[in-house]
């Protein structure tokens, strides 16, 4: 039988600033095709894990292996070939056309003269397409929506072509119909095109529904697995206080106290 592959491995992770850890004992595997989000309560340390992951910050201990290598002995330039980040602060080039923001993603890729080849056009014309934006292609990206402009970053991501792909909140500013727009088109760039896809997320009720993996982050066990199995396991039902809201097991969603 041939031996799974795995995008990336967590073992014993510590994350956090100097000598303060916001989280601990953070432990989980992803392969191809699956989409996992990252879920728990504010200031539980979601985007610090994955500013570490995308080798912004220094982990404080443990390991993380992408593609059976240590981060650590990645140099930045086989990085951006192997890990695209999309984060929430604000882009310095915006006065780029989108056409032109989503063509930085052959950076990794292009010679010194930054000549695009073939393939890269394949892959950029393949991101605009994915992401419906044949239309916006000439665009300033400072004249874009927010649920626009995310669309267009999630495509550079995409047209960088990396085994991992690393999102921080790409549903925040969304309404609820961009919102599973968004996440149901990383689902099924995931699974068609062999992505590892984790991100951080508020939206708990979403992600049950549309991930193959959920990793809570809750500053003890932080367990990881199927959604299935973690409201099997009860995991949601302590995540918040429970006279404000509780988890209903039946419908795999959270339900107000009255």
């Amino acid at each position: 039988m041939e031996e799974q592959k795995t995008t990336i491995e967590v073992k014993s992770l510590s994350i956090g600033y100097k000598n303060y850890a916001v989280a601990e004992n953070i432990n989980f595997e992803l392969q191809p095709k699956e989409l996992c989000a990252i879920i728990g309560v504010n200031g539980i340390g979601k985007s610090t894990l994955l500013r570490t992951l995308g080798k912004l910050q220094p982990k404080l201990s443990g390991e993380i292996l992408v593609e059976k290598q240590l981060l650590e002995n990645y140099n930045p330039s086989d990085f951006a070939k192997q890990t695209s980040i999309v984060l929430t602060e604000p882009i310095a080039s915006k006065n780029l056309t989108v056409k032109e923001l989503i063509t930085l993603g052959r950076q990794p890729y292009t010679n010194w003269l930054g000549s695009l080849t073939t393939a890269d056009k394949k892959y950029i014309v393949e991101s605009i397409q994915n992401f419906e934006l044949e239309e916006f292609t000439g665009k300033k990206c400072h004249e874009l929506s927010d649920g626009q402009l995310q669309r267009v970053l999630i495509a550079r991501a995409m047209a960088q072509d990396t085994p991992l792909i690393l999102l921080d909140e790409p549903t925040t500013h969304l309404d609820l119909y961009h919102k599973v727009q968004i996440l149901k088109l990383l689902q099924q760039l995931a699974h068609q095109y062999s992505k590892t896809i984790l991100f951080t997320t508020h939206e708990i009720d979403l992600a049950i529904q549309l991930c193959d993996k959920i990793l809570i982050l809750d500053g003890q066990e932080n367990p990881f697995a199927p959604p299935c199995e973690l409201i099997k396991e009860g995991c949601f039902n302590t995540l918040f206080p429970s006279e404000m809201v509780k988890f209903d097991v039946k419908t795999g969603t959270f339900k107000v106290n009255k």
